[in-house]
């Protein structure tokens, strides 16, 4: 052309820019500042402005800026838009939000403009602010504005806002707007309002594939994945085309159910579709066959991708992780930094799971370093998952490490640490970090109050539990299935049946895990006949057992001597599909020993279909110990410490049967064979709570503050008990008594006199001797209640007065 002006220019740069040609619009706008005496319209510096957004190239978009100023179009709005929306993609909101102050008349579009960069930076906030803003000097929203806003509503989750924008879009008779009415029910279905949702879809006149994939889609993010599947058939049948969105949220749904047929069929539809080269249905694939337990296909699928990317190395190792194939994750890994591509804290956090799984510290420690070195920051995923795996390997100081390190803390990552120091039984220091994380103002979730419950269960310390219970009920959160159970747990820890039974008989929900709790529960404290009947309640629900049930219930029936019941659970373990292990093992040989029937205990064990584990051999040992069999007593701690030569448990079972038959000499050998084999007898720990503080006992620990005080009521209350061994008229108790005065009284153990009293049935003797010394004889010292740390506990009965035992 001889002949060229600005709308020329204009409109061959403009041309350039829609078809996505961003540096030729650049190189013929700097042609037209070179040949040309004209200035640029607005039209022309708002498609250069766009020219620069599509190539991200920020100085160059800032100068444009400066010559924008300089020949007066700063507050034109066309051009004025075009460059908020520059900012905004940059992350320069700060930047996006002067030019929009500037601008004197704004139109929908700028406002849209800015409320969808305040909103793709995360501070929707600001967006719901702008609108009203926006409603307040008269501009009428479009629907651009409605959907952006109701966007913001989504992540905000807040469905009062969500149903106002709703109530609007009917009074503008806007219900028939295709785009906005896919927004309603993407808002809907974010918040967890499906039906509400599925209505819109419904009385939806026009619908296009967005309407269909957002639907399906919305039914996989709130687990409705036979909804998602019926859904994807009728959009099909009725001549839509899924797209590669809705294949991969039927592919998701597949996976989170283990649908693998309807997976398969997903599969071959994609082919069909000629979807398989879809990079979100190629990663979609390798999901759902790696969580319905097909690695080898997940394996074939990925091999298959021809152009590989991080995502499709994650989601492989995340397959391989979940089946804790450990060697295949990292080769995996090792290739893909063979291959240069960088992996993502993804990969790590995959891996990572898995070593918490498999307890490897090393691994867990090399990958820390792994991350530390590429310099990639922690986030919240990865630093929950170090903290996990560091306290699931009782590296509970690097956990806490981790955690004082990450600056940006959400509520999962103070779960992962609250509970990191439950399950390590460092319990105090659970409960300081809550303090912490009240102060914080995050806000506790279910996960935080079944910590704390945890914690509260290995303290045995009711009153605390029963704050968090309080807590949690003031929170709404009761009636989660995780709280029903460690609130039970707890409860049943603290020996507190009753309210156990409350908290169970008020859950509306109970699944097998609740119902296992109260089982064993029953189990644990020895009443049988409940546990037997809760049983039998669960079956008549149609609630089918489980392995941790028939131990519960295995247990009770040898608590009290039921042989027939227990064999007879035994033996229909297999109707449920469950074959018996170790512990249901265990709990059989100790029901028959304690009916006497050692030789049958024996030969269950010899026919085990597995190979017998040490606490097998103890069970039957226990047994021996109690009828005096020296013999097969003898045999079964051989057995036993063969299997676990460190276990102190076998030792003293054997040494006690020794003892109780006056064999001094053996008794002598067992403890010169566990000096030489390095084993130690674990020491017995009790604890009390007292003014809000928790004292701890270790045997023969004098480190407490009070220990002198202490060690001299304890010393009265051996004497007395010793006086009262005497006192008892029968051989045994004489035999007892005899034995322990052959003690040294510096050595004498209070747990060994409780354990010689448990056997006499003179609990409540027991408890009222402690209760008297605590109380009265030593006004100053308070009641120190032992709670006994392992099976025993001993309650303050005011049954026998002292003076009735002699």
């Amino acid at each position: 052309m001889s002949q060229r002006n600005v709308v020329t220019w204009s409109s061959m740069i403009s041309v350039y820019v829609q078809h996505g040609c961003s540096e030729e619009a650049l190189m013929v706008f700097l042609e037209f500042r070179r040949s040309s005496n004209e200035k640029p319209n607005e039209f022309t510096l708002a498609s250069v402005i766009r020219a620069c957004t599509q190539l991200g190239g920020v100085e160059d978009g800032t100068q444009l800026h400066g010559l924008v100023v300089k020949i007066g179009f700063d507050q034109d709005v066309y051009v004025g838009t075009s460059l908020m929306d520059f900012y905004s993609k940059n992350n320069e909101i700060d930047q996006a939000r002067l030019v929009f102050d500037e601008i004197s008349v704004k139109s929908a579009v700028t406002w849209t403009t800015l409320m969808t960069g305040y909103a793709r930076i995360g501070r929707n906030e600001v967006s719901l602010q702008l609108f009203s803003a926006m409603r307040d000097i008269g501009v009428v929203p479009d629907g651009y504005v409605l959907s952006s806003v109701l966007s913001s509503c989504s992540m905000l989750e807040f469905l009062q806002g969500g149903k106002q924008i709703h109530a609007y879009v009917l009074r503008r008779g806007m219900e028939d707007d295709v785009s906005v009415c896919n927004v309603l029910i993407d808002f809907y279905v974010k918040c967890g309002r499906v039906r509400i949702g599925q209505k819109l879809f419904d009385h939806m006149t026009v619908k296009n594939v967005i309407s269909w994939t957002t639907m399906i889609s919305g039914y996989m993010q709130n687990s409705f994945d036979w909804e998602a599947m019926k859904l994807f058939m009728d959009m099909n049948r009725l001549g839509w085309k899924p797209d590669g969105f809705a294949c991969t949220s039927i592919l998701t749904s597949c996976a989170s159910i283990e649908a693998l047929e309807q997976g398969k069929q997903m599969h071959a539809y994609a082919i069909k579709a000629n979807l398989e080269s879809d990079e979100f249905v190629q990663n979609g694939l390798i999901d759902m066959y790696s969580k319905c337990n097909c690695l080898t296909d997940a394996r074939r699928n990925f091999d298959g991708i021809v152009y590989l990317s991080v995502i499709p190395y994650n989601t492989m190792i995340e397959g391989y992780s979940r089946q804790e194939k450990l060697y295949e994750a990292l080769d995996l890994l090792h290739e893909m930094r063979i291959r240069s591509f960088s992996p993502s804290l993804l990969t790590f956090v995959s891996i990572l799971g898995m070593s918490a799984s498999l307890f490897t510290v090393e691994l867990s420690q090399q990958i820390h370093c792994v991350i530390t070195k590429l310099g990639i920051s922690v986030d919240i995923f990865a630093g929950s998952a170090l903290i996990d795996v560091y306290s699931k390997c009782s590296f509970i100081k690097d956990a806490r490490l981790v955690f004082e390190e990450m600056n940006d803390k959400d509520i999962v990552v103070w779960n992962a640490m609250l509970s990191g120091y439950a399950q390590q039984l460092e319990n105090e220091e659970a409960l300081k970090l809550y303090l912490k994380l009240q102060h914080s103002g995050k806000k506790p979730n279910e996960f935080t109050f079944v910590a704390l419950i945890m914690a509260a269960s290995n303290f045995a310390s009711l009153p605390q539990g029963q704050q968090f219970h309080n807590q949690l009920i003031k929170a709404g959160l009761d009636f989660d299935p995780f709280v029903t159970n460690a609130v039970v747990d707890m409860y049943a820890k603290c020996g507190s049946i009753e309210e156990a039974r409350k908290m169970f008989d008020s859950t509306s929900s109970r699944d097998v895990v609740c119902w296992n709790s109260m089982i064993t529960t029953y189990a644990q404290h020895g009443q049988a006949e409940e546990a037997l009947e809760m049983f039998e309640e669960m079956i008549k629900e149609g609630i089918e057992p489980t392995y941790v049930t028939f131990v519960g219930v295995l247990s009770a029936c040898g608590h009290v001597g039921l042989v027939k019941d227990g064999l007879r659970h035994f033996e229909s373990m297999s109707t449920y599909g469950i074959e018996p292990g170790t512990e249901h093992y265990a709990c059989v040989v100790s029901l028959l020993g304690r009916a006497g029937k050692l030789s049958e205990a024996k030969n269950i064990i010899e026919r085990m279909p597995i190979q017998p584990e040490a606490i097998v051999w103890r069970s039957l040992l226990s047994a021996c110990r109690v009828v005096g069999h020296v013999e097969l007593g003898t045999y079964a701690a051989e057995m036993a410490i063969s299997v676990d030569p460190k276990d102190s448990g076998s030792y003293v079972l054997l040494s006690n049967i020794f003892a109780s038959n006056g064999m001094w000499v053996d008794v002598k050998k067992v403890r010169e064979r566990m000096d030489r084999s390095g084993v130690v007898k674990e020491a017995g720990c009790s604890w009390i709570e007292l003014n809000n503080k928790v004292h701890v006992f270790v045997a023969r620990d004098k480190g407490h503050p009070d220990a002198d005080l202490i060690w001299l009521v304890l010393d009265n209350l051996v004497r007395h008990i010793k006086g009262l061994l005497i006192c008892l008229s029968d051989m045994e108790s004489r035999k007892m008594a005899n034995s322990a005065t052959e003690i040294e009284p510096q050595t004498f153990s209070l747990w060994h006199v409780m354990h010689k009293l448990a056997a006499l049935k003179v609990y409540s003797i027991t408890s009222r001797l402690i209760a008297v010394f605590a109380e009265t004889d030593y006004p100053q010292v308070p009641a120190y209640i032992l709670k006994m740390a392992r099976t025993q506990r001993i309650k303050l009965l005011p049954s026998l007065p002292i003076n009735s035992a002699c």
